[in-house]
């Protein structure tokens, strides 16, 4: 169970830098800065070692959207014709098909599927069949535990969401993140309040297992009355889950480049402010029932409605990223794919794996990359640790350990590691104090 007390802080803590702008949100280790095309090979040789007996998913990137939202960091496309897309669909298809004759891939069932984007939902329900149907003929469906699609409000519609229930989809996650129409247009959504509300009645006609709704804290603009009333309407939905984003200004956005232009309207938010959101936001879903069960995640049930493409993921599963500057991890390999839709596809055509760079994880990263993205989780347990790598997790951190306890951050015991409540709403700001040395000061992109 994740602490929700605050403990006793020192009175002078240790000063923070926050920069306004930059990544916030940790998703890989070693950084992506690290990742090189002379790494690319060691993909290649995992991929011809006998299949494991081991969970296999993948992410597919969708990345065609109607508007790029200002805050956006991902690779999107917008307003492209049919055709475009069209052809990108057939080539996530052959991609997969490159990837199902290799030793480390024939033959293993999937256990999990992630459609991102982009906006996947921009498909129309002929694409969506296409591309479910291409990829169960490459590789078995049978048995799989979880097929989440990423859509937004303003794009569902009846016919596409009986397209994604009779293609196997058990998990639809949308993403609302405000329920306030100023905000949404100032940081340039292309839906309101109202399309939330539509799109939900028609997807819980649907009869989805399990529904998300995503919500961003500290929004550009944003009042306090503001975030509470979209607490309070996500709450009055009743989702199965909700995830909570801290609003990041990553270099290649719109919202940085008005940033550094001096053309924003109002000042962004402190780090301070959209942590406190954050923990207001948490503790009124917990008074409703829901459970918080990382540093962005609350769900209603945490034995139904466990989230397996990030639990699967963040334990070291295999994972092949498929489309245009997907990421995936494999045999120890974290890889992406190339990142302009011409050599993506240009790849795919010549019968390449469509690789741009890849990093190889040594043993010891491995065990840093599992043990700081299952610290998003809250607390991480040592037993686990000693089977897979035979080691004591707070013997080999024994330093940062000590250092985050006295700050307040974290506890731990002989079981678990278990941050507090205030820790776990700055996971991602704590996470680099466990890298080896050698990343401690590289970008993360």
């Amino acid at each position: 169970m994740i602490a929700t007390a605050a403990p006793h802080l020192p009175a002078h803590p240790p000063p923070v830098h926050e920069p306004v702008a930059g990544n916030y949100f940790v998703a890989v280790y070693p950084p992506f800065s690290a990742w090189d095309s002379e790494q690319v090979s060691a993909l290649h040789k995992a991929l011809e070692r006998p299949a494991p007996e081991k969970p296999l998913g993948i992410y597919v990137h969708l990345p065609f959207c109607q508007k790029k939202c200002d805050y956006c960091y991902y690779l999107s496309y917008i307003a492209q014709p049919a055709v475009v897309v069209d052809q990108y669909l057939e080539t996530v298809v052959r991609e997969l098909a490159l990837y199902s004759e290799r030793p480390g891939v024939k033959g293993r069932p999937l256990s999990f599927v992630y459609f991102g984007g982009g906006t996947p939902s921009s498909l129309s329900s002929t694409q969506v069949r296409y591309l479910m149907d291409g990829l169960r003929r490459e590789l078995a469906w049978d048995g799989i535990e979880e097929v989440t699609f990423e859509c937004a409000p303003r794009s569902v519609r009846w016919e596409f969401l009986e397209a994604l229930r009779d293609s196997g989809v058990t998990r639809l996650s949308m993403g609302v993140q405000s329920f306030d129409d100023e905000l949404l247009r100032l940081n340039g959504r292309v839906h309101l309040a109202e399309d939330v509300v539509r799109a939900y009645s028609l997807i819980r006609q649907a009869d989805f297992a399990w529904v998300n709704l995503d919500l961003m804290c500290g929004l550009l603009g944003e009042t306090e009355a503001q975030w509470r009333e979209s607490v309070r309407r996500v709450i009055e939905l009743a989702p199965d889950g909700v995830t909570i984003y801290q609003t990041e200004i990553p270099h290649n956005t719109q919202l940085y480049r008005d940033v550094k232009a001096g053309g924003l309207p109002v000042a962004p938010l402190s780090w301070d402010t959209k942590r406190a959101r954050l923990d207001e936001g948490f503790r009124e879903l917990e008074r409703a029932g829901y459970t918080v069960v990382s540093g962005y995640n609350e769900v209603k049930d945490p034995q139904r409605h466990r989230f397996l493409y990030q639990d699967y993921l963040w334990r070291g599963t295999d994972m092949l990223g498929l489309g245009v500057a997907a990421f995936g991890y494999f045999g120890g390999v974290q890889a992406q794919n190339e990142v302009t839709l011409e050599e993506y596809e240009a790849a795919v055509a010549r019968g390449e794996v469509p690789v741009k760079r890849a990093i190889k994880l040594s043993a010891r990263d491995q065990l840093v990359r599992e043990f700081v993205l299952q610290l998003k989780l809250g607390e991480v347990p040592v037993a686990p640790f000693r089977a897979r790598f035979g080691v004591i997790l707070t013997e080999v951190f024994a330093e940062p350990l000590q250092a985050l306890a006295a700050e307040g951050w974290l506890t731990w015991t002989a079981e678990a590691v278990q941050l507090t409540r205030p820790g776990l709403l700055r996971v991602d700001r704590l996470l680099s104090r466990f890298y080896d040395p050698q990343f401690q000061r590289t970008r993360y992109t």
